[in-house]
């Protein structure tokens, strides 16, 4: 079975003609094709379309206005720049050490190429947010291989290991060359074992027969983990990658994983309000704090509940904190308008979601169900940020950590290891380049009306060049065309069945 790149932009004549041009699909209708890199000609409107039948991926189609009034008022979607919501930072996913591992073992060429078709916002999707472990997570560069950056007891002893010096920060350097607004966020999956306790109270050491999984962090030990976190911060900064945002745990209600820490809302709130903010202000660290950063049913735990609005009602904490990011792996993306209801003043995001063998039936089926739910239901309900899981893994899901770890996962890109140049480029890759390509960073979300029949999802944006982006979602299994219009002027489109289009105005 041959597996190739995915078209990335089709050939000027197919942009002159507005035609589709089928590409060889072999492999779960999967798009496939030698994607490059065209200069297409200057038109009024851009866009882009993968379908879930694999016949088109990310196929780029120019279009211009139409001339004279729109007849058609009834079948028009009108973009409202009066209309406004929160501002997006990017879209994008993580860089484990895991996927830099796999990466750094392609061509030098071929990685680059991969890497412009991503990161690029005039080459490529324009990918511009990733998510980087603090230390070790379930998907390192070798199986079995949990760590942090200070094993050794003692703040003292902080330093970066391999994963970081070898692969993750070459990684975050060539993208950083490719596309310099590149924003990182950080999160550990645990603090160093010798900070764990078995229960904060009595603060005995972590008697776990897998001490890398669970316990609590020790209180006495919240400003030696401030400062973990403020070296890690410094040590990738000092070699040009500049921290964004953290989050203080990675899925803090997640007692399992091959790497945790359980942190439930008023230990992180302590942490915060004692120790993170505080040390983050007098080291000049700049980096956002996101609290949370698990699943929208906070995993059942009743106590547990609203987490990020109980550590709000803590002015202290409060003051320190950006907002709060979600995963989907429990629960109902519904429950972000529930936060942004009691707390419109903080941000938030969404940072995390998997895709494998047990919820990937097919191509198709995950286009058109992440981009519903992960994305479109996600950014019209307040997030900032969309970033999925592991951006590259091998054809076996990893390297991947030990029990509790992901054995069944899927990047958003496979790498072949018997080549490292042969790709396939799932779900993820296209939902995510489909957002980043045309809702640009710093741009505002902004409101749509009129004709949007059932089956058809949009979500809008003003971009800081003074450009539109819209996505539209066609959930449908026939094709439609109808018309968009903004500021008076107006174009037809066409939207394949079951499809995703990007445009930018």
């Amino acid at each position: 079975m041959r597996t190739v790149n995915n078209v990335l932009f089709i050939g000027i004549a197919a942009v002159l003609l507005g035609c589709n041009t089928p590409v060889e699909n072999p492999n779960d209708k999967t798009p496939n094709g030698d994607s490059t890199s065209v200069s297409v000609p200057e038109r009024d409107v851009m866009t882009y379309v993968t379908t879930a039948d694999g016949t088109m991926g990310f196929v780029a189609i120019g279009k211009d206005y139409a001339e004279g009034l729109n007849m058609s008022p009834e079948r028009t979607l009108t973009l409202n720049p009066k209309v406004r919501y929160q501002e997006f930072d990017g879209f994008g996913a993580a860089i484990t050490g895991a996927a830099a591992f796999n990466l750094m073992q392609m061509p030098a060429d071929r990685r680059q190429k991969l890497l412009v078709e991503t990161f690029s916002p005039e080459k490529g999707m324009g990918y511009g947010y990733v998510r980087v472990p603090i230390g070790g997570s379930d998907f390192n560069s070798r199986s079995n291989y949990d760590y942090t950056c200070c094993d050794t007891k003692g703040i003292e002893n902080f330093g970066l290991t391999s994963d970081e010096v070898d692969y993750i920060i070459p990684v975050l350097k060539e993208i950083l060359a490719i596309n310099p607004d590149l924003k990182v966020m950080g999160t550990p999956w645990s603090c160093p074992i010798w900070m764990k306790v078995d229960d904060i109270h009595s603060k005995k050491a972590y008697t776990g027969s897998n001490k890398w999984v669970g316990g609590y962090l020790n209180p006495d030990y919240y400003q030696d983990y401030a400062m973990y976190f403020v070296k890690w911060i410094k040590a990738f900064e000092a070699e040009g990658v500049h921290i964004t945002s953290v989050t203080p745990q990675n899925e803090p209600l997640n007692w399992g994983n091959s790497m945790s820490l359980y942190m439930p809302w008023d230990q992180e709130r302590d942490f915060i309000k004692m120790a993170l903010g505080p040390v983050f202000k007098r080291e000049g660290i700049n980096a956002k704090i996101i609290c949370f950063d698990h699943n929208y049913n906070y995993d059942g735990k009743k106590d547990q509940l609203q987490y990020p609005i109980k550590i709000y009602a803590d002015p202290e904490a409060s003051q320190y904190i950006d907002g709060a990011a979600y995963h989907s792996y429990g629960g109902s993306p519904v429950e972000l308008d529930n936060i942004h209801k009691q707390a419109p003043e903080k941000n938030l995001y969404f940072t995390e979601q998997s895709i494998g063998t047990w919820n990937y039936q097919s191509f198709g089926q995950s286009l058109m169900s992440e981009m519903k739910n992960t994305c479109i239901g996600t950014v019209t309900r307040w997030c900032k940020a969309v970033i999925v899981w592991n951006f590259t893994l091998d054809e076996n899901g990893g390297p991947h950590g030990g029990p509790g770890a992901c054995a069944t996962c899927y990047g958003s890109v496979d790498i072949s290891s018997k080549d490292y140049t042969t790709l396939t480029k799932r779900s993820h890759y296209y939902v995510i380049g489909h957002l980043s390509k045309s809702l640009k960073p710093g741009s505002t979300r902004i409101g749509t009306s009129g004709y949007l029949p059932t089956g058809l999802s949009a979500v809008a944006s003003e971009n800081p060049d003074g450009t539109y982006g819209l996505v539209l979602l066609n959930e449908n299994s026939e094709g439609m065309s109808f018309f968009i219009e903004h500021n008076g002027k107006h174009f037809e489109i066409q939207l394949p069945a079951e499809s995703i289009t990007s445009c930018i105005l």
